[in-house]
């Protein structure tokens, strides 16, 4: 059974591609949530609310003479079907004037004939009314911030094929996340995430104790430790955050311009280590398999296998470009959901095997410091910790690195453990964000750092 939004959604796009004239087409989208967000500061709720928004864009293509003129706007969508569908023509009508003025695009591409589609992942989410209680009971005597965002989140696409429909796809999922740090006396902090589909008391519970023991680490004496290189326990989010550079580099069109930071390994003059694989994994259900042109992503795409650029993304924009074969990549060929393989390392071996050295919880201020020989600089953050012998012996002061993804992907790593975490993108910015990135903790040999 169809929502409100998806049947309104799909009655304003067959309305505006039922006006198109000769020459046009049209991709219309809706991006849309419900959602409950509610803001904590010291174990008390500050801010709560709940919101209902989205927006519709409407990319309108003029094709005259094999010439290609495309512009785009985007409108709010109230879900009132008579006042969404007005607004509509009018953006259609703005955009047939605004389009002719625009120079032609000699690689703007049409939706192709395919399969339409509906995915909708219905998840067990905490009722608004005892969300706050089962969020703060089991922090109570802690100084707790952060923030709840959770409920229903949409995303709707039709394409026109000529002066008729052509696909239609909607998605919609239930998600969840507690994004919150705990502060000591000291101020210093333990940051975590709790998040997904189906809230499990049981498991929130364990997490924020974890977080408490953590929070009792943080209170010994601060160690500081100079520059050089050390052994390092990189936990998931912080795998998350340095393979994250990653994820925009795997595009061929970045390739083939030669911006990306994998161009060395795709033309060999660099490796990486064969314990190192990633791909898209969409069997999870947290973001849509099609993308801006309505083209579905395969289920699952090896990208970088044992190590091997096997399969970097490819629009159709880059594909027409450069004479390659698209596989269902977005404009952007940035990866939407990307899962990191496990490796063989047990949680419980973690500080054994580390030995001495650093357990690093999480980083921050990652940039590129030189992007072709894939330099990544970056901090320390949060419950980050010396440990000798295999002993967590004292929270550290924060430092900054700076390696390579030659090195500490190749011959200095070591492990990935056998398990992984979700490490979502609770990005908020104008709307709720999908998506995150499934990570294993690694474990690296003389990791450098310079500060």
């Amino acid at each position: 059974m169809s929502s409100i939004e998806e049947s309104t959604f799909k009655q304003i796009a067959d309305q505006v591609i039922g006006c198109l004239q000769h020459q046009e087409q049209v991709s219309i989208s809706l991006n849309c949530e419900r959602s409950q967000f509610t803001r904590f500061n010291s174990g008390k709720v500050r801010q709560s609310g709940l919101v209902h928004d989205g927006s519709i864009t409407i990319s309108l293509v003029y094709d005259s003479h094999d010439q290609k003129r495309e512009a785009y706007t985007s409108f709010p969508f109230t879900g009132n079907l008579a006042i969404d569908r007005e607004v509509a023509l009018q953006n259609l009508t703005y955009l047939r004037s605004e389009v002719m003025q625009l120079p032609a695009n000699p690689y703007a591409v049409l939706p192709e004939v395919g399969d339409s589609s509906q995915e909708v992942y219905d998840g067990e989410l905490l009722d608004s009314e005892r969300s706050l209680e089962a969020i703060l009971e089991p922090v109570e005597n802690l100084d707790f911030t952060g923030l709840y965002a959770s409920g229903k989140i949409m995303r709707g696409l039709v394409n026109s094929e000529g002066n008729s429909v052509g696909q239609k796809h909607w998605f919609a999922t239930d998600t969840f996340a507690v994004d919150y740090s705990i502060f000591t006396l000291q101020e210093r902090a333990v940051k975590g995430i709790y998040a997904g589909q189906n809230w499990n008391q049981s498991a929130y519970n364990l997490q924020i104790e974890q977080s408490r023991a953590a929070i009792s680490a943080l209170d010994l004496p601060v160690k500081t430790i100079p520059r050089g290189e050390y052994r390092v326990y990189f936990a998931p989010s912080a795998t998350a955050d340095l393979i994250g550079m990653l994820l925009g580099a795997v595009g061929e069109a970045s390739l083939q311009q030669g911006s990306s930071a994998l161009l060395k390994l795709r033309i060999g003059e660099k490796s990486l280590s064969t314990l190192f694989n990633l791909k898209e994994n969409f069997s999870q259900g947290t973001v849509p398999r099609f993308n801006e042109l309505g083209v579905i992503a395969p289920e699952e795409l090896a990208v970088i296998a044992s190590g091997k650029l096997v399969n970097p993304l490819v629009s159709a924009k880059t594909a027409k470009e450069y004479n390659q074969i698209a596989n269902g990549a977005s404009n952007g060929e940035y990866m939407r959901s990307p899962e990191i393989g496990v490796g063989t390392l047990k949680q419980s071996e973690i500080l054994s095997r580390l030995g001495t050295g650093l357990y690093l919880s999480n980083l921050h201020y990652l940039n590129w410091s030189d992007r072709p020989n894939g330099r990544i600089t970056g901090m320390t953050r949060y419950a980050c910790f010396w440990v000798k012998d295999g002993e967590i012996v004292a929270p550290i002061e924060n430092l900054r690195f700076d390696d390579s993804i030659y090195d500490f992907l190749n011959q200095n790593l070591e492990a990935f453990t056998d398990f992984q975490e979700f490490i979502p993108n609770t990005d908020t910015y104008g709307s709720r964000s999908l998506g995150g990135i499934l990570a294993p903790g690694m474990l690296v040999k003389n990791f450098t750092f310079t500060l």
